[in-house]
């Protein structure tokens, strides 16, 4: 190992000594989401003042992560933490929604307990709304960080940046991937291995809406592919499973493939 390689190891590592581990933000955000919706986890406090005080230091701590991750120069950080959670109360609200929307949607769904405690799309919600609440602060880096970490553990790849309205139902969820620039309404339904994707990989569209619009009353189903930024699906239209779009539709379309099964009879031969 040279000794130029092995000091540029180490400067780099004085530079990020400050920085939390990954596992320490999904932490705190998880912390969060305790609080909020104490099914999710054993989150015991004996009184509202405990609670209160809980609060309190999630937010001493998202300053402490701000200020460690060099979060802005010139800005009061302080002031965007409390921020943030001067705005916890809407995001509780809209949580909600999403709990509705997987209750009244899921004929599987029995509870509310079991959605908020065994949903993995309710789960990626959370980390992803908190993210975009971040996110809208300008808060760098500690969103996509939340958003990756909830991907490991569900499969559900949603791009912190992403606009997604209330009542948001995710079922199965595993393989959905929902890129920066997407927008999608109220009261839409996406099930497994849906892609809202760009047409275009190229850095230079770095700056350019490339994902689709999804209107509200949209149903994705399973393996529905809709690319490009220009792509947008009217309001109360069905995408079926397996289905490639790439161009709009207009509001109330149903869109499926077409595929042909074969069943023909076996010949099997007797021994």
């Amino acid at each position: 190992m040279t000794k130029d390689l092995t000091q540029k190891i180490f400067d780099k590592q004085q530079l990020l000594e400050d920085v939390p581990p990954n596992e320490e933000i999904a932490r705190w955000a998880s912390g969060l989401i305790c609080l909020l919706f104490p099914e999710l986890s054993q989150c015991n406090y004996q009184s509202t003042d405990d609670i209160e005080t809980a609060f309190e230091a999630l937010q001493k701590e998202l300053t402490a992560m701000m200020h460690a991750t060099k979060a802005c120069c010139d800005c009061d950080i302080e002031a965007i933490s409390q921020k943030f959670f001067k705005a916890v109360p809407d995001l509780y609200r809209i949580l909600n929604t999403d709990v509705d929307a997987i209750l009244n949607g899921d004929p599987a769904a029995k509870t509310e307990f079991e959605v908020i405690r065994a949903y993995p799309g309710f789960y990626a919600l959370c980390f992803y709304r908190i993210a975009h609440l971040l996110y809208e602060l300008e808060v760098p880096l500690l969103p996509r960080i939340l958003t990756e970490y909830a991907h490991s553990k569900t499969g559900i790849d949603i791009h912190p940046a992403a606009e997604i309205g209330e009542y948001c139902y995710v079922d199965h969820g595993t393989g959905i991937v929902i890129g920066e620039t997407a927008i999608i309404g109220s009261f839409v339904k996406i099930y497994q291995g849906v892609t809202l994707g760009a047409l275009s990989v190229d850095k230079s569209m770095a700056s350019v809406k490339r994902h689709p619009t999804i209107e509200d009353n949209v149903i994705l189903y399973s393996n529905a592919t809709v690319l490009g930024g220009d792509t947008v699906i009217g309001h109360n239209s069905i995408i079926g499973g397996n289905v490639w779009l790439t161009h709009s539709i207009p509001a109330g379309s149903l869109v499926y493939h077409n595929s042909e099964i074969i069943i023909e009879e076996r010949k099997i031969k007797n021994y």
